[in-house]
């Protein structure tokens, strides 16, 4: 079976987006892992489907590399909605993912904004494996120790570093990623200090790696600089791919602003695909 697809990507932050509204369909784990190949599929950092809603005007089903589903994926959801947006002549669109509902709306320069939802710190929500303070999470490896834990949608864990660059992440991250700490594993930022407004990040996405942007842990650093006192509740976080503005909004949400393209269109033969009944909400 050939299998339409649109690739796109939120600062470098690549997808595989595949429309399945009109025609649910079940991709097994092996063919979601040779869609995400870069040498063997398509490629991309993540899989994304899209399914009908109930409650939204989309549901928004997030896979990584490796096949296993994830929760939140801000980059992905302003290609969605800006997808849909253009599609539907509309500025705003609603967005359910398994994490809950995002609302998005139009901003300035064709960039979308997300509301990324309510901003979780409690050790229980991030989760971590132990009661502890949240501010000050008891991990340490190399040069990287006391890292901010927060939960925007799935679960991560902030370093903060004298010069990001000197930080050998693809070392690191594999080992962080999968510490006893985290019962779900964690996205690990590491993040610098440029200004009071301003922070640059790298990051190690969970089932992922190295990505040149991650829109939830963007979130995240915003939200674990503002918690120390290193920023004002609203700064620009600069990426290997570019750069996001963050808010982190009186009502404990937090909000992401950035841009989003479309690369290409294109088809690939999967063979046979299980074709299944299915509407979310």
């Amino acid at each position: 079976m050939r299998l339409p697809f649109t690739k796109m990507h939120g600062l470098g932050n690549d997808f595989v987006v595949i429309d399945t509204r009109s025609r649910p369909i079940a991709l097994s784990d092996d063919q979601k892992r040779r869609i995400a190949d870069r040498r063997r599929g398509i490629g991309c950092d993540q899989l994304i489907l899209l399914e009908p809603s109930r409650r939204a005007d989309v549901f928004m089903r997030i896979f990584n590399p490796d096949g296993s589903e994830a929760g939140a994926c801000g980059n992905a959801t302003r290609c969605v909605a800006g997808r849909l947006m253009a599609e539907q002549g509309v500025e705003r669109i609603r967005v359910e993912t398994i994490s809950g509902l995002l609302e998005t709306s139009a901003a300035d320069r064709g960039e979308i904004a997300v509301d990324m939802g309510e901003v979780k710190t409690d050790w229980r929500d991030i989760p971590v494996a132990e009661a502890c303070d949240t501010l000050h999470l008891p991990l340490a490896l190399g040069p990287l120790a006391d890292p901010v834990g927060v939960n925007v949608g799935n679960p991560h864990a902030v370093f903060f570093v004298p010069d990001v660059t000197a930080i050998d992440l693809a070392k690191l991250g594999p080992a962080l990623e999968h510490a006893p700490l985290f019962p779900e594993r964690a996205n690990i930022e590491i993040v610098q200090r440029l200004a009071s407004g301003k922070l640059r990040m790298r990051v190690w996405e969970r089932s992922a790696g190295i990505t040149q942007a991650c829109g939830s842990g963007a979130c995240a650093t915003l939200v674990a600089a503002a918690r120390r006192g290193l920023t004002d509740r609203k700064a620009e976080v600069v990426l290997d791919g570019g750069t996001l503005t963050i808010e982190w909004l009186p009502n404990n949400h937090v909000r992401m602003t950035g841009g989003w393209t479309t690369s290409f269109q294109g088809e690939i033969e999967l063979g046979e695909i299980q074709v299944r009944e299915a509407v979310n909400g």
